[in-house]
């Protein structure tokens, strides 16, 4: 039998343009804060798993090796994991395995990435297939512009109603951010400002999409035998999903594709979630493209099919909302891709165990985080709950 797994600590980055660090210095900052948040020394951690998107964008061939410093892992089990745009939520899930199974009692998870070092557009240009997917794709907005066109057109919603839809995600998540001193981006906008900024890959336009981002993040597990030990207000995971896919990009339902539906309900499953929207308190969602929220709405069960646009103009996701999502600002706000799907289960534990300071949400006992990776192919959920 499995055993109980909680997060004992968190640690994050300011995230942005880091010029001021190295890649390994940076990664310290959040492992350093991450063992101070649980009162824990590096000595008391017995592995690390640590990921990043793939090696050919870091420009460093297995480059755990060359962070082992800053990750402190000099003496001890090292694994790195990429998938990704979802490798936060994979490392997550790995390092809940490392505890889960018994193998060890305490498992720091890192996830980082430095954008402006490397070349993030180049590299999300050349994952596709070269004969047939890449000279359509231009990276990832153009494979969720082109997601996004596909649900517009399988419920016939409007596209006035949609882009007013969108403008007010960007807007609440923006101001969600402002709260949130780890943010990249942290300014105040306007629903007008969304709709005129500049056009990327019709519907999306510039104040729709994340930014690119230097940052890292770390997280603390531990069984429940070493829980006792460091803290008293843990913040549990009671379930864990993922799902992917391997067909052809353009072969896809990209309205109602399966991954992000698979993985919620294995989570929810092992959770014992019957009814997400009233059972949950608090989402923090993988949100690069405000657009592509809906569909994450109605995959994993916030609301039905064609539904999504209704629940946001009804204010539903606001921070006071019935469900409050991306308190935090999200991924719309700050991106650094290795850490981001970690950053979401780190905001969504800040939540459980009342530790998010101003972005904190009133009465949040259980929290959804999410992750996506690959070419619209991969999906991680994680939850957690002051509940054991």
């Amino acid at each position: 039998m499995a055993k109980k797994v909680a997060i004992v600590g968190v640690g994050q980055t300011r995230c942005g343009r880091r010029d001021d660090v190295s890649m390994p210095e940076m990664i310290y900052e959040a492992v350093r804060a991450c063992l101070d948040d649980a009162r824990v020394s590096i000595k008391d951690v017995e592995a690390i798993v640590t990921g990043s998107m793939p090696g050919y964008m870091e420009g460093v061939n297995d480059p755990q090796y060359y962070l082992a410093d800053g990750l402190g892992a000099f003496g001890k089990p090292l694994i790195r994991v990429a998938t990704c745009g979802s490798t936060g939520g994979s490392i997550f899930h790995s390092a809940y395995f490392h505890v889960a199974s018994g193998l060890f009692d305490v498992v720091m998870v890192v996830g980082y990435e430095k954008m402006y070092e490397n070349d993030p557009q180049g590299t999300m240009m050349n994952v596709s297939d070269p004969p047939i997917q890449r000279p359509f794709l231009a990276g990832a907005p153009g494979a969720f512009a082109l997601q996004c066109i596909q649900y517009m057109h399988r419920y016939n919603i409007p596209y006035e109603k949609l882009r007013e839809a969108a403008a007010k995600i960007s807007v609440i998540k923006h101001e969600n951010a402002l709260d949130n001193p780890y943010a990249h981006i942290r300014v105040k906008i306007t629903e007008e400002d969304v709709i005129k900024s500049r056009m990327i890959s019709f519907p999306i336009r510039l104040l729709d999409c994340c930014p690119s981002s230097d940052g890292a993040c770390a997280v603390l597990l531990a069984s429940e035998e070493a829980v006792k030990k460091i803290t008293d207000t843990p913040a549990w995971v009671k379930g864990v999903g993922y799902a992917g896919d391997e067909q052809w990009f353009g072969d896809k339902d990209l309205a109602e594709w399966m991954p992000p539906y698979l993985a919620s309900q294995r989570a929810y499953k092992m959770a014992g979630i019957e009814n997400p929207r009233k059972q949950l308190d608090v989402v923090e969602l993988y949100d690069p493209f405000t657009w592509q929220d809906f569909m994450w709405y109605e995959r994993f069960g916030f609301c039905g099919k064609g539904e999504a646009a209704d629940m946001v103009m009804e204010g539903v996701t606001t921070k006071d909302g019935d469900l409050p999502i991306s308190p935090s600002g999200g991924v719309l706000c700050t991106n650094p891709i290795g850490a981001t799907g970690l950053q979401r289960v780190a905001e969504a534990a800040l939540q459980v165990m009342g530790k998010a300071d101003k972005r904190q949400v009133s009465g949040a006992e259980t929290a959804f985080a999410s992750a996506m990776g690959g070419i619209v192919q991969f999906t991680a959920v994680t939850i957690v709950s002051v509940n054991p």
